[in-house]
């Protein structure tokens, strides 16, 4: 599979991901986190998709594209960690969570996941969903939608 296959079949999973996400906890009371704005992509979708939550977001450096620059106050600019304390010590909480934190080296990504796992459990509605490139531990690991392909998108319950 040539590269722009692979990231086109990638972003594919993710909005349908987010997608069915946002249907699973209609209803259910929350904030909404993007961890890693990169270019804003993911977080101009969930801002369209659940435009009657607030949107977090966390990222080390605010690089994205004009169109997609968060609200200041929504913007935590940052590690991740004291950044997910904040939001934990604050008493927000988040019922969808979208993880998409790396480096682009798989092992140092999967550790970095896993190191962050119980951090993200603080800040996470009971019953809350996280869509994420990684895995993560300590979570509850649903099916997601259906058509994603295994292992390319993962969808876990708080």
């Amino acid at each position: 599979m040539s590269r722009l296959d692979s990231m086109l079949r990638r972003f594919t999973a993710q909005r349908d991901g987010l997608n069915w996400a946002a249907k699973e906890i209609a209803g259910v009371d929350g904030d909404v986190l993007d961890m890693g704005l990169g270019n804003g992509r993911t977080y101009d979708h969930l801002r369209e998709i659940l435009s009657d939550r607030r949107v977090w977001v966390i990222d080390r450096v605010l690089q994205c594209h004009p169109s997609c620059v968060p609200p200041e106050a929504d913007f935590l600019q940052g590690e991740a960690e004291p950044m997910l304390n904040r939001l934990a010590n604050e008493g927000h909480k988040i019922v969808l969570a979208h993880y998409d934190f790396g480096f682009g080296v798989k092992e140092q990504d999967v550790a970095e996941a896993a190191a962050m796992s119980p951090v993200i459990a603080s800040v996470m509605t009971q019953g809350g969903i996280i869509v994420s490139g990684q895995p993560l531990v300590g979570f509850e690991e649903l099916d997601g939608p259906a058509g994603i392909p295994e292992g390319r998108y993962l969808f876990y319950r708080a």
